[in-house]
């Protein structure tokens, strides 16, 4: 019997997103395709490098992986050193046919395209923590907002500050609505049962699913907060302008009936 082999995928997201084309000169060995810029570091391990700003490589030493990052980062200077790192086993057993046993995906054996569905789906889990790391900060700043609200009973009148972080939210929300596409099913995966049950194995590991729609939640209570503030900073700002409008008008009439007084 054959033993189990074991290889370890390592993932990490960048806050920006990756031109592949620019980085294809980077990494002149690499095989580019709509989806990923595959890289193949030797014979047993490889690195992908994702458009929404992930890099996934499997059974590379941790010294050689930090090379290849930092070329990474030698070719855009202004990357982020914020990042999210995510591990993941697979083992390799010819006993096994395909599932997952105690948090470790078990294939019965372990080619290019099935490394390549392990390296996209852990890189969609790395890149899913850090949309879900941006909500939040954005969450909570919405709800000090609504607090504050909700024991002043109004809004300040100061509202750049709202309006900033209402382009803030709208960026953000564009930003995580545009990567969708993290949780679409490869082309492989349709073609071929096993990659598509390796494929929705991974994604129920990760929680990939759920953890989008808790995003898509958040994101629309964020809006919904928005709108409100906007339209109570609307009416507070229209209330302001009235008072303004008939205290010049008082005045306008102080000033007529000034000289008849005399």
């Amino acid at each position: 019997m054959a033993p189990v082999r074991y290889h370890q995928f390592n993932a990490i997201a960048f806050e920006e997103n990756f031109n592949l084309r620019q980085l294809a000169a980077v990494f002149p060995r690499g095989r580019l395709s709509l989806r990923e810029l595959r890289v193949t570091i030797d014979p047993a391990g490889g690195m992908y490098v994702f458009p929404f700003g992930a890099v996934a490589t499997h059974d590379i030493a941790p010294e050689r992986r930090e090379a290849e990052l930092a070329r990474l980062r030698a070719s855009m200077p202004k990357l982020t050193a914020k990042v999210v790192r995510e591990d993941y086993t697979v083992a390799e057993d010819p006993s096994f046919r395909t599932g997952i046993v105690d948090g470790v995906l078990r294939v019965d054996s372990f080619t290019p395209a099935r490394a390549g569905i392990v390296a996209l789906t852990v890189a969609q889990s790395a890149a899913m923590e850090y949309y879900e790391q941006l909500v939040e900060r954005s969450f909570e700043r919405i709800a000090k907002l609504v607090e504050t609200m909700e024991r002043r009973g109004t809004v300040p009148i100061r509202t750049r500050p709202l309006y900033r972080f209402i382009g803030e939210a709208i960026v953000t929300r564009t930003e995580v609505i545009s990567v969708l596409h993290l949780l679409d099913k490869p082309d492989e995966a349709w073609e071929d049962p096993a990659m598509d049950r390796i494929y929705n194995d991974l994604r129920a590991e990760f929680d990939l699913s759920d953890r989008y729609t808790a995003l898509e939640m958040k994101l629309r209570s964020i809006q919904d907060s928005l709108e409100l503030l906007v339209d109570i900073a609307r009416d507070r700002r229209l209330v302001l302008l009235e008072v303004t409008v008939v205290l010049l008008i008082l005045l306008e009439l102080i000033v007529m009936l000034l000289p008849l007084a005399r």
